[in-house]
């Protein structure tokens, strides 16, 4: 084994425990930081893979801006962070719905990935490429999804906000 086969397998462990106990934790904020660690570990994996950009737009939007707005939007509306939070009865549904995600997941996966030999390669792409995908095809979803971000920030001061007038 190689010296980048052996930092995937300790990425992939780490990534792989924090990623159960994200689902497992108890507590709405220490699923939070499960998280933080999950997608940073990802971004590991992209910077292993020499996918430096979007190892590095992982790492700086996902961890350093969603998860933060995250936590923000918790402590301003002061909602309920223990067990309560996250007792919910739809687990079965739950399930049912992950293994729907994991069947597209491993059906886009395939198609993704070409047979050479004995190794999986991806297909080749570049950094222009990408840039060109994302502001010709994604730019409505990327920032719609801005848009609910922003809403929900500023929902979250308001509902934070104490009105003392009559």
């Amino acid at each position: 084994m190689t010296g980048q086969e052996y930092v995937f397998a300790v990425l992939a462990l780490v990534g792989t425990i924090s990623a159960i106990r994200l689902v497992t934790a108890k507590n709405v904020v220490h699923a939070a930081l499960y998280l933080v660690v999950t997608l940073s570990v990802v971004g590991g994996v992209y910077l292993l893979l020499a996918a430096e950009f979007v190892g590095w737009v992982q790492i700086l939007i996902y961890v350093g801006a969603i998860v933060i707005l995250f936590l923000f939007g918790l402590m301003l509306t002061r909602a309920p962070i223990g067990r309560e939070a996250l007792d919910n009865q739809q687990r079965g549904i739950a399930f049912l719905i992950g293994l729907g995600i994991l069947g597209g997941l491993v059906y886009l996966i395939q198609g993704a990935f070409s047979w050479s030999g004995p190794r999986l390669r991806p297909s080749v792409g570049t950094t222009a490429q990408l840039g060109q995908s994302l502001f010709r095809q994604w730019v409505l979803p990327f920032e719609a999804v801005s848009f609910l971000l922003l809403a929900a920030l500023i929902g979250a001061v308001v509902l934070s906000r104490r009105d003392d007038r009559p």
